[in-house]
């Protein structure tokens, strides 16, 4: 109980690198930085593929229609934007964190605007919440 009101941050080096790696909270950031380096990695290279799922169908058939037919087109530039988020994470989580958090936002409106997708859309809110917490976070952790 008396660590809980310690006045030594997780980032006062006189701790020492053992106390800082076993720190919760920089056990969360390096756990959340691994699942935002991968996830959006994974989902970008599964644009091409198509192994996980038929990515097309999360595109609102307007889109479709705005961009002239090429939705699949479409969302192979997704994927590469998703792969180059992905390792943005990987060397700067300080600044492409809000990048992952923004787009996973901009991916709820796109998911809302499609019937029968909004148990998607809220877990993807979700996931926007926790790449928050990771660019929040890096803010400490990625000096």
């Amino acid at each position: 109980m008396a660590q809980a009101f310690s006045s030594k941050s997780a980032t006062d080096f006189s701790l020492g690198a053992n106390t800082l790696v076993s720190s919760p909270s920089y056990q969360a950031y390096q756990i959340l930085r691994l699942g935002f380096i991968v996830a959006p990695i994974v989902a970008g290279l599964d644009k091409f593929f198509h192994l996980l799922v038929n990515w097309d169908q999360y595109l609102p058939p307007f889109v479709n229609r705005m961009v002239g037919g090429h939705g699949h087109e479409l969302m192979l530039a997704v994927g590469i934007i998703e792969i180059v988020a992905g390792l943005g994470v990987a060397f700067k989580p300080k600044v492409f964190a809000y990048v992952v958090s923004a787009w996973l936002l901009l991916i709820v409106i796109n998911l809302l605007m499609i019937p029968g997708y909004f148990d998607v859309a809220l877990r993807d809110f979700g996931l926007s919440l926790g790449a928050l917490a990771l660019a929040r976070l890096s803010q400490e952790f990625d000096k």
